[in-house]
């Protein structure tokens, strides 16, 4: 049986190619523990899509290097002219810096042409490219795993291609917190596209919280234990720490030339205890802050000098960008300078290297150090930590590592963590690791080395991709057994053209307001306005006498009237409490005997938590009433609401007949029953008597974005139920009438329930936003004219 397919996308390749003629190639494999464990999927056939670390203009170099490379099981993707700002501009001038928390880069200041908007149309057009080359080699049923702040924008390009597609996206970075990720000008067209994958992993619980809150807070979605909630669809997030292949550690501490290494080493450093460091030489990886706290640990420790060392390799990465020529010149100075301090003629204190090492000396030196510190301002995970553990064997060393790197969260409890920003406190951690006990040491090694073990690479992609086809396989399979499909329009205009009584109900916001998809939260309020492009359409279709048309709305009459006066239709506000027709006045639909006593004591308690939660209103109705927090702060919001339901059920709801609702940004308190679909029977009944309506209703269109309580409306037609009630009821005069049954003879084809921008509901259907609503209006309009 042949193994499924998993295309793995990501900036750069396993491998970096160099041209050596017109067309020939050579490679060199990329190091990390990415590649590994992408490479190490066994079950998978594993496609590797990335950019090959070179520019390629010519199409002899094009044709050769794709051939070349597909032996190897990788796809290049060439970028040309949108490399530079896509790659050293958007990504890394402007993603980078905020992801870990430098903020956002001033313009470039020598070049008027290369704006954050330049970077950022280079970064869609580079996502652009990913994705035509993702279209070109996909094939059904492949698994699309996407990788880093790279390609935010991916997953939405490969689910608008195809919405069955399996996408997962994982960060490699930090996600920062919402305040620092808000400053990003595009932040809203990166979340929304990250939302559709299906799988959306971190590498500690502190990113995917700052990635929930980012969402929450931007978009207004919400937050559950499995991910974002957004128009009915599930975003799962979870937390997946990456790890090391450990038994290549370990059996390469082992080899005889790594022994003989360590004995070098030992010889050469004379006996002095070892403080390690290995870092990239990069701005968040605290380098100077680590050289001013074993300062000052020279400085309160003199019975330290000349007993140890701190010996830094500091790995170059961008040689020749300013910023980083920048550190390289700080660290030189603080080495310069604490050297000459402490240092003698016999040693230095601080030997550090401005270059990368072999791997077998860099085993040897994790092997016997006593120290490791790890000192990063901001780091994604820091594998370094790991590979230290995994070397050491005979004497074991001490990690000290920093707080604000992603290996804290799994190494934290054998480790000494430190902020790194405070130099006293990592100078008191250097003196603890070195004082430190044996039986100590050992416990802090087995709990570490034990995580380690267990936690490798393998087990990393193996735990995301087991998890990503486990959610994609339940969601075909939930699609299976409760399929809501997207709206037939064929279908819905011709049973309309056949039908002679035809019912259309339509919701009014998210339904024939502007749409509420792909906007951030913001400070205006719900638009409770008639889509511009409506309004002729629908007077049109309000004309049809073979049409009725119902508007049914949580909104107050005022605002029904306000938008829909001038129409021919009816109006149900406050959920069908309320019920006229735009030629008469309004009748209350109350039901006999409903209990409205808690009114008083819920509105005393909504407007205390009103006037404590700066942006939040409060809407009054005759049945019920909505505290409504979307221009409140999201977090503050959520918990005001919390206790807000703690109040309302100890005092006025606690023996009250009432549904409390949680809606996105509400919280909603209104009598037992009053949903659109319980007030469903006595607004028919009010339109069949006030009609003299003889000629049974053949054909039902039910459009609206209606909260869950509300989605009873759409079962209310369904053919079987109408068949089963004996006969629908009528108060619109003093003497209330029975209307028969028949008056609604409905047919599975000539029924249309739609939900806009949800596919988790009871419609049968669903469009993605208002916009398709005006379009599907003016198709019908078009019939009536036909």
């Amino acid at each position: 049986m042949a193994r499924p397919r998993l295309l793995v996308v990501s900036m750069s390749l396993p491998v970096t190619a160099k041209r050596t003629g017109e067309e020939s190639w050579s490679f060199t494999m990329s190091p990390g523990g990415l590649v590994s464990a992408l490479l190490g999927l066994k079950e998978f056939e594993t496609k590797w899509i990335g950019w090959p670390g070179v520019d390629v203009h010519d199409a002899i170099g094009k044709k050769t290097l794709s051939i070349t490379l597909a032996e190897k099981g990788c796809i290049p993707v060439f970028l040309e002219e949108v490399c530079d700002q896509y790659y050293n501009g958007y990504c890394n001038n402007i993603l980078w810096p905020i992801f870990h928390y430098l903020g956002t880069p001033p313009e470039y200041r020598n070049d008027a042409t290369i704006t954050y908007q330049s970077q950022y149309e280079a970064y869609k057009k580079a996502n652009q490219i990913f994705f035509d080359v993702v279209k070109e080699h996909y094939e059904e049923g492949d698994v699309v795993w996407c990788h880093d702040y790279h390609v935010m924008l991916l997953p939405q390009y490969l689910k608008e291609y195809n919405s069955k597609m399996k996408v997962g996206w994982f960060l490699h970075t930090p996600f920062p917190s919402s305040e620092m990720y808000k400053t990003l000008p595009s932040r809203s067209d990166l979340l929304r596209s990250v939302l559709t994958a299906d799988l959306v992993g971190f590498h500690t619980y502190d990113f995917a919280r700052h990635f929930l809150n980012a969402c929450m807070c931007i978009l207004g979605v919400e937050a559950t234990s499995e991910g974002i909630v957004d128009q009915g669809k599930v975003t799962r997030v979870a937390v997946f720490p990456i790890g090391i292949e450990p038994e290549r550690f370990i059996n390469t501490s082992e080899l005889s030339e790594v022994v003989q290494y360590m004995k070098k080493f030992k010889n050469d450093f004379g006996g002095r205890k070892l403080i390690l460091g290995v870092d990239r030489l990069d701005t968040i990886k605290g380098i100077p802050q680590k050289y001013q706290a074993f300062e000052k640990f020279l400085e309160e420790n003199a019975e330290w000098r000349g007993k140890v060392m701190l010996l830094q390799i500091a790995v170059p990465t961008r040689n020749g960008i300013g910023e980083y020529q920048k550190i390289k010149d700080q660290c030189h100075y603080h080495v310069g300078r604490i050297n000459g301090r402490f240092g003698s003629i016999s040693s230095v204190p601080i030997i550090h290297l401005d270059c990368s090492i072999d791997f077998n000396q860099l085993c040897a030196l994790y092997a016997i150090t006593d120290v490791l510190l790890v000192t990063s301002l901001r780091d994604g995970m820091n594998l370094v930590s790991s590979e230290f553990i995994a070397c050491q064997k005979a004497e074991k060393g001490v990690l000290i590592l920093s707080e604000f790197a992603g290996a804290g969260q799994s190494l934290g409890a054998g480790a000494i963590l430190v902020n790194p920003w405070n130099i006293k406190e990592v100078s008191s951690a250097i003196g603890e690791a070195l004082n430190m006990s044996h039986e100590e040491k050992e416990r802090k090694h087995k709990i570490n080395f034990q995580y380690v073990k267990t936690h490798s690479t393998q087990q990393w992609a193996d735990d995301f991709m087991n998890k990503l086809i486990e959610i994609t396989t339940n969601a075909e399979l939930g699609a299976g057994l409760a399929a809501t499909l997207e709206l037939p329009e064929h279908d819905v205009i011709q049973q309309y053209s056949k039908s002679n009584n035809r019912l259309l109900i339509l919701g009014f916001y998210g339904t024939l307001t502007q749409p509420m998809k792909n906007q951030e939260r913001r400070g205006d309020g719900m638009n409770l306005e008639l889509h511009p492009q409506l309004k002729e359409r629908l007077k049109e279709l309000c004309s049809d006498p073979k049409t009725t048309v119902v508007v049914l709305s949580r909104s107050e009459k005022c605002i029904l009237d306000k938008n829909f006066g001038e129409y021919n239709m009816w109006l149900a506000a406050e959920n069908g409490m309320f019920l006229r027709h735009t030629s008469g006045e309004w009748v209350t639909r109350i039901p006999e005997h409903m209990n409205l006593e808690w009114i008083d004591g819920v509105k005393h308690v909504f407007k205390y938590f009103t006037e404590r939660t700066p942006g939040s209103y409060l809407e009054t109705s005759e049945a019920s009433l909505v505290w409504n927090y979307e221009n409140a702060d999201a977090e503050f919001g959520r918990a005001q609401a919390r206790d807000m339901l703690q109040h309302l059920w100890a005092g006025p709801i606690s023996n009250a007949s009432v549904d409390v609702v949680r809606g996105g940004q509400s919280v909603e308190v209104h009598a037992v029953g009053v949903t659109k679909g319980s007030a469903m029977e006595r607004i028919l009944g009010e339109i069949v008597h006030n009609k003299s309506m003889a000629t049974p209703i053949d054909y039902v269109l039910c459009i609206g974005c209606f909260l869950g309580k509300d989605e009873d409306v759409y079962t209310f037609f369904e053919p079987e139920l109408t068949k089963k009630a004996k006969s629908l009821s009528s108060s619109g005069s003093d003497s209330p009438k029975k209307v028969s049954s028949t008056i609604v003879d409905l047919k599975g084809e000539n029924y249309f329930s739609v939900a806009i921008g949800q596919t988790h509901t009871k419609a049968r259907y669903f469009l993605d936003s208002s916009d398709d609503v005006v379009k599907l209006i003016g198709k019908l309009c078009t019939h009536n004219n036909a």
